[in-house]
């Protein structure tokens, strides 16, 4: 069995928000796949502009806790484009041992509390 790579379990964790934030109207401006871009999503919404930081987290770390340094830094970077910043952290584990990665012969839970926005 082979586990996910990092770029697959983000991958997945982008798939989930996306899908997630159509759901709630959200019209993409841009997307940015790649872990280490932020924000992954910039989006419009009821003619404001949204930045959203994906995260896919591993078991057993906290998908809701984020790294509020950085994240503030990202929300004054948003201020400049009169935007509101969001965090989606997504926990990730396999379904039948958490203790062991997420492979892809293998179901997988979710853990997701939605959008989390930055104040």
């Amino acid at each position: 069995m082979t586990p996910l790579t990092e770029q697959e379990l983000h991958q997945l964790a982008m798939n989930i928000v996306g899908k997630e934030m159509e759901e709630l109207g959200f019209e993409f401006i841009s997307i940015n796949s790649k872990p280490k871009k932020n924000p992954q999503f910039v989006a419009l919404k009821d003619k404001t502009l949204h930045f959203v930081v994906v995260r896919a987290i591993s078991y057993p770390a906290n998908p809701v806790e984020y790294d509020q340094v950085f994240m503030n830094k990202l929300k004054d970077h948003g201020i400049k484009f009169k935007a509101r910043t969001y965090y989606a952290g997504v926990g990730l584990a396999n379904s039948k041992n958490y203790e062991i990665p997420v492979h892809h012969e293998e179901d997988y839970t979710i853990n997701f509390a939605g959008l989390i926005e930055i104040k």
